[in-house]
């Protein structure tokens, strides 16, 4: 593959998981003041200015292995790979939308889960093909892992 195709590729993996973060955040940012200030917070609840800078970081991560997988052979394994980071990112850019836009907790709950179910079989995959790809998602995971946890907080307070 050639050095402006590597680079394109790059560019594309990073600005997809950012593009789709930016766009779930203005959709839904208008809940935060009005509705989200106004639940009762799980004492562990971290201030709202966290979620920002964590995401991004969290997306490029996610943009970077994305690329390595990207780049690689085609191949059956890697055709599976990017249909579960796909299905991922759909997953997580619907999460928003169901707890911050409809004020749907328990369905995010529900639907969290399943984004934590095909984050895990992503770096599964991603592990089978590129290790590095698997491990820059490890944060990936954790903060979801956390995120799941802070729902069902909020799900059972309010």
């Amino acid at each position: 593959m050639s050095r402006p195709n590597i680079i394109i590729k790059l560019i594309i993996s990073i600005l997809l998981p950012l593009s789709v973060g930016a766009i779930a955040g203005m959709f839904t940012s208008q809940a935060v003041p009005v509705w989200y200030a106004s639940l009762n917070r799980p004492s562990f609840s971290p201030p709202n200015w966290v979620f920002g800078p964590v995401w991004t970081s969290l997306y490029i991560l996610l943009g970077l292995s994305f690329f390595l997988i990207w780049k690689e052979e085609a191949s059956k394994e890697r055709s599976l790979a990017i249909k579960v980071f796909s299905i991922q990112m759909l997953l997580n850019f619907a999460w928003s939308f169901i707890f911050f836009y409809f004020n749907l907790i328990g369905i995010a709950l529900i639907e969290i889960i399943l984004l934590w179910v095909s984050i895990s079989a992503m770096i599964y995959l991603f592990y089978k093909i590129k290790p590095l790809a698997a491990y820059l998602n490890i944060p990936y995971l954790l903060w979801v892992s956390f995120a799941t946890i802070l729902n069902a907080g909020y799900y059972f307070l309010n």
